[in-house]
């Protein structure tokens, strides 16, 4: 493993005092997400995840109608903490969304039925892949961001806002800038409780 992964891995965590500072270009995180999308594992090679980029107003627009979603649903003696958790990622200089193509996945089914109730669960876990690949080489461009989940809340209204196709079903959401606090400090259980060597 290279010195430079390694530290990617390491110094990958979750910022959430971000700012919309540019600090990498619009088309840098671009091709860092293309990369990112085009290599990450798929079960079968499905490609099944799609994403969204979104900045400027765009990426103000996504964090402005979750806070509106979320109003309803907090009581308003608490809601200041509910807005200042959203205006956070709001101030961030963008958001990844990411998708899966739940026609691509249903398709899957279909032509293999043997493995039919495994690809849901094998679509989950390439998103999930994809999105720790995303946020790892993020951290390596020196971006701060965090993994956050308003879904299926903000479904419809990102759908009709970003002229997102039907089949594409919303996983996550990461608000991403340039970080101005250091993240909390990160515990660890000890590894030889989490791993089982046999030589």
């Amino acid at each position: 493993m290279s010195k430079l992964l390694r530290q990617a891995i390491e110094e990958r965590r979750s910022y959430y005092a971000i700012s919309d500072e540019e600090i990498v270009s619009k088309e840098n995180v671009e091709e860092v997400v293309q990369f990112a999308v085009k290599h990450s594992p798929y079960a079968f090679n499905s490609q099944s995840g799609r994403v969204v980029i979104l900045f400027n107003d765009h990426h103000k627009a996504l964090w402005d109608l979750t806070k509106e979603h979320l109003r309803p649903l907090v009581k308003e003696e608490n809601f200041h903490k509910t807005k200042a958790r959203i205006d956070s990622f709001k101030a961030g200089y963008g958001t990844v969304l990411f998708f899966e193509d739940t026609e691509v996945v249903k398709g899957l089914g279909e032509q293999m039925p043997l493995y039919k109730d495994k690809f849901e669960t094998w679509s989950e876990q390439a998103s999930g892949m994809l999105q720790y690949v995303v946020w790892t080489a993020l951290e390596a461009e020196g971006l701060g961001a965090s993994l956050q989940h308003y879904n299926p809340l903000i479904d419809d209204d990102v759908k009709a806002r970003f002229d997102i196709p039907k089949a594409w079903s919303l996983r996550a959401q990461m608000p991403f800038g340039k970080p101005e606090e250091a993240p909390g400090e990160k515990t660890f259980q000890s590894v030889d409780e989490r791993i089982k060597v046999f030589k």
